[in-house]
């Protein structure tokens, strides 16, 4: 009886020891799933912020006084527009780039005007298709950087990009 009970022993260690490893195995799965999970929430808020931005710098450009179309000096100036004697806001706060967790962003100017924002994050976005059609640049993009929110039109020139 005693060498059957040692026996039995190893096998029910064999067999904790196999449940532990297979446990972190599913963790690190689980853990996987969930940091990928992550960032597609990260990507499509860096989306939807970007486009914020980006729409709010066309209103500045387009309620110009004395149709000058001119662009923001300062991204505060989408919060509280100067050129107006009454608050005129364009945005209504200055939203964060959710992949650095920062308001410091990257800035594409031309003449000292803003006209794009983006992430100063070198990351790769995990989205590489199904952009809409305002974004479609963004397709196959190497770095969250490549994601330019713009406020320009298509034909203009080549812009500027400020730190």
């Amino acid at each position: 009886m005693g060498p059957a009970r040692g026996q039995q022993r190893g096998f029910t260690y064999l067999g904790v020891l196999f449940a532990v490893v297979l446990m972190g195995v599913l963790l690190a799965a689980v853990g996987e799933v969930w940091h990928t999970s992550v960032r597609r929430d990260k990507e499509a808020e860096l989306l939807f912020n970007g486009e914020q931005i980006r729409q709010a710098l066309i209103s500045y450009r387009d309620k110009s006084p004395g149709g000058a179309q001119e662009y923001p000096a300062r991204l505060e100036y989408l919060l509280k527009d100067p050129r107006f004697p009454f608050p005129m806001r364009h945005l209504r706060r200055l939203y964060r780039d959710p992949i650095s967790n920062s308001t410091d962003w990257g800035l594409v100017r031309v003449n000292d005007r803003i006209v794009a924002v983006y992430s100063r994050s070198p990351t790769k976005p995990l989205k590489q298709a199904g952009f809409p059609i305002e974004l479609l640049g963004f397709e196959k993009s190497q770095r969250y950087a490549d994601w330019k929110f713009s406020a320009l039109e298509k034909d203009t020139g080549s812009p500027s990009v400020s730190r």
